[in-house]
Order: structure tokens, then C-alpha cells, then sequence
């Protein structure tokens, strides 16, 4: 239980390093796109390789394929809703005609990044289930896509005229949200059957892929530019390789 509790909060704080950039540094937006586009391509293939893969292997076909649907769903619903509330623009570092100022936005950002954040640290909790160690893969896929998130949903809240200690409180409370997750994956799951766990797995790998396909992808090319394939591609290289080690 410690170490999931551990484990959900350092993947939670890359949350709070983004914001901590951008509060203190001047941070390039192309470098913001690559850091994405590396991302995305790390969660991708984290969600193949350690989600889907497992689920599949542990609980069958049939609810791999009920969680996967279930879980792109639900995560799309609650995007929409939240976007049209002002949080469209979470994972971008330069607002503009995706995230309006006021009207709530910031709050609707923040609420966004807690959507972001549930499903992949309750994985992380999971995935020490099995006793043989937390799943790395799933640290350093989370940690990376999060420092980008934590810089560009920043942006917008200082837009929105929330001050640095605001900002720092409303991130501090999504690091306690995402260690509180991973402790409840831990606590929750370990005496599931593997059916269970198979559609609990496979909700947050749909959640993951929706997420990365309709904000971080689109937003990586518009701030990266053409490389943003090739770090993509990397990224997947590299959870490819933390799988295998």
C-alpha cells in the first residue's frame, strides 16, 4: 500500500514541475510539443503493452473489449462536457481560440487534468498487485505526458488571473488526488478476480488512448511541428523497450 501511495505521487508531481516552469521559467512552446509528442507516444504504447496486453492475457477478450469501449466513452462524455466549459485548452501553453478566457475555464481546466490523472494512477496502484514491483512503464509514460500538462494548464489558469499561490494549491490538490488514486488502484483491486481487473485495466487504457487522440496528439503538432511524428514514434520506441527490460 505505501509504495502504490509512493509511486501515485511521484507520478502526481510532474503535474506540479510543469507548474513550477511555468511560473518560473521561460519554456519554449516547440519544446513544450516534443516533450507531448514524446508523451503520447510513451502512453500509447503503455496502454498496448502493459494495459490491454495483460488485461487480455489475465481476464480474456471479451471484457478487455467491454472495458477498452467503456472506457473511451466515458472519457470522451466527460472531455466534451469539460471542454465545453472551458477546459479544452488544458494541455495547451498558448491559449487561444481553444480555451477562452473566464467564464470558469480555469476551474474547468483543473477539473480536466483530475480527469486526466484518476484512471492512469489507479493503474499505477494496480500494477504492484502481482508483487513483482510497480510497473515503470506506467511511472515514466504518466510522468513524462504530465510535465507538459502541468505547463500548459498553468498558462491558462495565470490567463484566467489566478495567482501563483492558486495555482500551486489547485496543482498541490491534484498530486494528493493522484496518490490517493494509486493507493485506492492498490487497495481495491488486489483481491479482484482477473475479469475484474481485466475491464478495470482496459477502462483506463480506452481513457488513455481517447485522451492522448483528441487533446495531446492534436495539440503536440500544433505546437511541434512535423517532428512531431518521429518524438511520437520515440515514445513508443522507448515504452517498447521499458517493457522488455
Amino acid at each position: 500500500m505505501l509504495n502504490a501511495v509512493l509511486w501515485g505521487a511521484v507520478s502526481g508531481s510532474a503535474v506540479l514541475i510543469g507548474a513550477l516552469m511555468a511560473l518560473f521559467l521561460p519554456i519554449r512552446t516547440k519544446f513544450i510539443g516534443f516533450i507531448m509528442a514524446f508523451g503520447t507516444g510513451v502512453l500509447i504504447g503503455a496502454a498496448a503493452y502493459e494495459l490491454l496486453d495483460d488485461s487480455a492475457n489475465d481476464g480474456g477478450l471479451l471484457p478487455t473489449i467491454i472495458g477498452f469501449t467503456a472506457g473511451a466513452l466515458v472519457f470522451t462524455l466527460f472531455d466534451w462536457y469539460i471542454s465545453r466549459k472551458g477546459g479544452s485548452g488544458r494541455k495547451r501553453s498558448v491559449r487561444g481560440a481553444g480555451g477562452s478566457k473566464g467564464n470558469g475555464s480555469g476551474l474547468a481546466i483543473f477539473a480536466g487534468t483530475v480527469l486526466d490523472a484518476i484512471p492512469e494512477s489507479i493503474m499505477i496502484g494496480a500494477s504492484l498487485i502481482s508483487g513483482q514491483g510497480v510497473s515503470l512503464l506506467l511511472v515514466i509514460a504518466i510522468f513524462i505526458s504530465n510535465i507538459p500538462e502541468g505547463l500548459s494548464s498553468t498558462a491558462g489558469l495565470k490567463q484566467d488571473g489566478y495567482s501563483k499561490t492558486k495555482v500551486m494549491l489547485l496543482w498541490l490538490s491534484v498530486l494528493v488526488i493522484s496518490t490517493l488514486a494509486s493507493g485506492a488502484g492498490y487497495s481495491f483491486m488486489d483481491h479482484a478476480s482477473g475479469y475484474t481487473t481485466a475491464i478495470i485495466a482496459s477502462f483506463a487504457g480506452g481513457g488513455i488512448i481517447s485522451m492522448v487522440s483528441s487533446s495531446m496528439m492534436p495539440e503536440a503538432y500544433e505546437e511541434g511541428g512535423p517532428l512531431t511524428g518521429f518524438m511520437a514514434a520515440l515514445g513508443m520506441l522507448c515504452s517498447l523497450i521499458l517493457d522488455h527490460l
